[in-house]
């Protein structure tokens, strides 16, 4: 079933973002929600339908439904999705699709926790470790950035990427956070101030992972006719793709080549587009080999030169492709889905062409890519500012 044109975004929210004491993750997703209404011109009771995913720190087994009684929502369509960082574009696409065989008018999607202040240091180190295959993998200490490392290691070794190109894509972000006003991390960072932060799992140190923030974000999708009667722009969804290889890294099938790929394969037909059409590129960024593979998966460069791409500044904002021009994980903010979910706002305040000095010049056809797991769940999505 082909989605383009069918949908399209017409709100988009993020809540405070940092630390934010005394807000819940119920909290936090309610003023994302909020933002996201606004900026669309909507109330709440013209939603009739809700997605969102989960929650560590916040153990409702309903959490669409719990979220809906907090808010006074009241969807004929809801449920809570669980796919990791994916989570958001999927999220996208099955909105998309219950507009389109006409289950709901207008879904909200959101998701967020306060992670940074809900959890702590030991119960998030706690998460970070309580991973990998039950028998074959958790015995041994592995680690979300154990796992992560791996993978670094061997694109190293297979196409010589370097640390400092690692480290150039903590760089990039960080200048691109700098422009935000909402973003948690806005001091100028170096190369040599990446390379000098605490081990994590070498070759990754603290700078080459993503934050951990107290955020949520939403973003509201209705069908393209109705769009154009709202308050903002649409950004209209041209493709979508999705791809899921593995859940442990033991099983993946290789680990320098991932399901993007195909997700982002899938996207481009159903859009139309190829790589060299898309203006911006807002690409998962939980460590800093993410977006370096992602760049190569999606066709944007040839395997192995994603790491040179990003230390020859072309991910810069008026660079070649600018890519997380809002920060993205590593300096913006990542509370669960909400990382991902921050990279479709993003892409949708681009494509109304009103960011100041973050705006990328003349973008129409903005691409995001969420990744779960241990590079194990993919979503690809091309937006637009225009009916393709």
């Amino acid at each position: 079933m082909s989605l383009k044109n069918k949908v399209a975004i017409v709100g988009v929210g993020e809540s405070d973002i940092g630390k934010v004491p005394g807000m819940t993750g119920l909290g936090l997703n309610t003023q994302a929600m909020r933002r996201a209404l606004d900026d669309a011109g909507l109330k709440v009771s013209d939603v009739d339908g809700l997605l969102t995913a989960y929650s560590f720190t916040e153990s409702y087994t309903m959490l669409g439904s719990s979220l809906s009684e907090y808010t006074g929502l009241k969807p004929r369509m809801c449920a809570s999705m669980v796919a990791g960082g994916a989570s958001p574009g999927i999220m996208l696409r099955h909105a998309a699709q219950a507009i389109a065989m006409g289950l709901a008018e207008t879904v909200l999607v959101c998701a967020g926790e306060n992670r940074a202040t809900g959890l702590g240091r030991e119960a998030a180190i706690a998460v970070l470790a309580n991973v990998g295959h039950p028998q074959f993998e958790k015995p041994y200490g592995g680690s979300i950035p154990g796992f992560y490392a791996m993978v670094a290691h061997r694109h190293m070794h297979e196409y010589g990427t370097t640390r400092n190109q690692l480290a150039s894509v903590a760089v990039n972000t960080r200048a691109h956070a700098a422009l935000h006003p909402n973003a948690q991390m806005k001091a100028p960072l170096t190369i040599e101030q990446v390379l000098a932060s605490k081990p994590i799992a070498d070759p990754l140190r603290m700078l080459d992972c993503c934050l951990i923030s107290d955020a949520a974000g939403a973003f509201v999708v209705t069908s393209a006719e109705r769009a154009r009667d709202l308050r903002q722009k649409p950004a209209y969804l041209l493709g979508v793709g999705e791809m899921h290889t593995h859940e442990h890294i033991m099983c993946a099938p290789s680990l320098t080549h991932f399901g993007a790929a195909q997700s982002g394969r899938t996207a481009y037909e159903m859009a139309g587009v190829k790589p060299a059409d898309i203006d911006v590129a807002e690409l998962y960024d939980c460590f800093t080999i993410v977006p370096i593979i992602e760049l190569e998966e999606l066709g944007f460069v040839e395997p192995g030169a994603g790491g040179a791409f990003f230390e020859a500044g072309h991910a810069r904002i008026g660079g070649k492709l600018p890519v997380n021009t809002h920060g993205g994980m590593l300096s913006h903010a990542h509370a669960g889905a909400a990382g991902g979910l921050f990279g479709i706002v993003e892409a949708v305040r681009q494509l109304r062409g009103n960011e100041g000095e973050r705006q990328v010049h003349g973008a129409e056809l903005a691409l995001v890519h969420n990744e779960g797991g241990i590079l194990s769940s993919h979503c690809t999505v091309i937006l637009s500012n225009q009916k393709g």
